[in-house]
C-alpha cells in the first residue's frame, strides 16, 4: 500500500488459556511501517480497539492518528478475539456451537483477561521484549487489565476515552450513563429542533403499521430510538440528522431510511458488542443481570444501553437470546482490575478523559486516574468519543509527550 508496509500475521491460541488444552483459536494482527523506515528498529504500539467486539482498522493510507504513531513507532493492529479475522464471532457462531450453554461457556472467554493473554502470546511469538499500547475505549479498559496482570511487557500506555471504573458495578456505570444520554438528547433537540417532531411522526407511524426492514425485522418504536447510541460520537448528531430528513418517500419510510435504520441497529458485523456488553462490568459475585434493563429511563433516543428485547427482535442478535441471558445470570467473574498492582503501577500513562464523554464516565475515569499510579490524565471538552480518530494526529500526539 502507497504509504504504508503491511504485514499480516496469524496466531494460534488457546480458547481459555488457563487450560492448555483448551480448542485453539486464531488471532489475527497486521503489523504497519513506514516504509522508508521498515529496517529500523522501532518501538511497538499495539492500538487495542474499543468495543467489545471491534475489530483494528483496515488502514486506507497513512493518515489520522496512525500517521502519527507511524513517525515513531511500528503499529500493531489487533483483531481481538472474536472479530475481524480473529476466529470472529458471527451470527453463525451459534449454529456451530450446538447449544446455548456451549455458546455462553465460549463466550465467557472473550473479556479482557482473555485479550491480555492473547497479547502476551503475540508478543513473545513476535520476540518484543516489551511494546507500548494505544487503548481506545474499550481497549482502555484491556490497558488497565493489562497493567494489572502483565505491566513488565509494557513500557508505556496511551488510552482515549477508556479509563473505565474500577470497582463500579454495572449498576454503577448505567447510574452514570443515563443522564449523560439525557443531556445527548437535549443538544441534539436544541441543535435540530425540527427532529423531535420527525421522529413522532414516524413513531405514529411506528405505533399503527408492521413496517419492516430489509431483514425481516420489524422496525419498532424502541429499536427506532437505539439510533441514539451515536450520540457520543463527534459527527453523531448529524448522521441522525440526515437521516430523519429524508425518512419519508410520500406516506411511506423510504426504502434507503429503512435500509440504514437497519444497518445502524442491527450489529450484523459485531454481534459480540451487544452480547459482551455488560459482560465486560462483571466482578466476583456479582451478576449483572440486564443491569441497564433495570436502570431504564424512557429516553426519546438510548445510548449504549442493551436491553433483552434486543435478542428477540433483531435478527443477528436471535441466535444468541439463550447465551445472553445466561451470561446476564453469571456471578463467578475473575476480577479484570489488580488494584493493589495499579495503585503502584510504574509504567507511564498518558489519558484522554472526554469531559462530555457519552458512554465512560468521566468522574469514574477520573477516580481511576487517580488510584493508578503514574498516570497523566488530560481532561478535554473539545473532543468527543471518537477524538482520537476525529482529531487527526492531535490526540495521540498529545498523550505521546505527555507520557515522556
Amino acid at each position: 500500500m502507497n504509504g504504508l508496509h503491511l504485514t499480516d500475521h496469524t496466531f494460534r491460541v488457546p480458547l481459555d488459556h488457563a487450560d492448555p488444552d483448551s480448542p485453539a483459536i486464531e488471532v489475527f494482527a497486521r503489523a504497519a511501517v513506514d516504509p522508508a523506515r521498515s529496517g529500523d528498529d522501532l518501538p511497538w504500539l499495539v492500538y487495542l480497539q474499543g468495543g467489545p467486539g471491534g475489530r483494528s482498522p483496515r488502514p486506507l493510507g497513512p493518515d489520522g492518528w496512525l500517521a502519527r504513531a507511524l513517525r515513531t513507532h511500528r503499529v500493531l493492529l489487533l483483531d481481538q478475539r472474536g472479530t475481524g479475522r480473529s476466529t470472529p464471532v458471527t451470527p453463525c457462531t451459534p449454529g456451530r456451537l450446538g447449544s446455548q450453554e456451549a455458546l455462553a461457556r465460549y463466550l465467557r472467554h472473550f473479556r479482557a483477561d482473555s485479550i491480555v493473554a492473547d497479547c502476551e502470546r503475540i508478543r513473545q511469538a513476535l520476540e518484543v521484549e516489551r511494546w507500548e499500547t494505544l487503548g481506545q475505549s474499550y481497549g482502555g479498559f484491556v490497558t488497565m487489565t493489562y497493567l494489572s496482570r502483565a505491566p513488565k511487557a509494557l513500557k508505556a500506555c496511551y488510552v482515549t476515552g477508556g479509563l473505565p471504573g474500577l470497582t463500579a458495578t454495572a449498576d454503577e456505570v448505567y447510574e452514570r450513563t443515563y443522564p449523560r444520554v439525557a443531556e445527548k438528547v437535549r443538544r441534539f433537540h436544541r441543535r435540530y429542533p425540527e427532529d423531535a417532531e420527525r421522529m413522532r411522526a414516524i413513531e405514529k407511524l411506528l405505533d399503527s403499521r408492521d413496517v419492516r426492514l430489509p431483514d425481516g425485522d420489524r422496525l419498532t418504536v424502541r429499536r427506532l430510538r437505539t439510533l441514539g447510541l451515536g450520540f457520543g460520537m463527534g459527527a453523531g448528531f448529524e448522521r441522525v440528522h440526515w437521516l430523519l430528513e429524508d425518512a419519508w418517500d410520500g406516506d411511506e419510510l423510504s426504502p434507503d431510511f429503512r435500509y440504514q435504520v437497519m444497518q445502524q441497529t442491527g450489529f450484523t458485523g459485531n454481534p459480540l458488542f451487544a452480547v459482551l456488553q455488560e459482560s465486560i462490568y462483571g466482578r466476583p459475585g456479582e451478576a449483572t443481570a440486564w443491569a441497564a434493563d433495570r436502570a431504564f429511563q424512557d429516553l426519546p433516543f438510548t445510548g449504549e444501553m442493551i436491553y433483552p428485547w434486543m435478542f428477540e427482535e433483531i435478527a443477528s442478535l436471535r441466535p444468541y437470546a439463550g447465551a445472553a441471558h445466561l451470561l446476564a445470570h453469571v456471578d463467578d467473574w475473575p476480577d479484570l482490575y489488580d488494584l493493589e498492582r495499579l495503585a503502584s503501577n510504574q509504567v507511564p500513562v498518558a489519558a484522554a478523559v472526554y469531559h462530555d464523554d457519552m458512554y465512560v464516565d468521566a468522574g469514574l475515569s477520573l477516580e481511576t486516574a487517580a488510584a493508578v499510579g503514574n498516570v497523566r490524565a488530560w481532561v478535554t471538552n473539545e473532543w468527543e468519543h471518537d477524538g482520537v480518530t476525529a482529531s487527526g494526529e492531535q490526540v495521540l500526539d498529545r498523550l505521546i509527550q505527555l507520557a515522556l
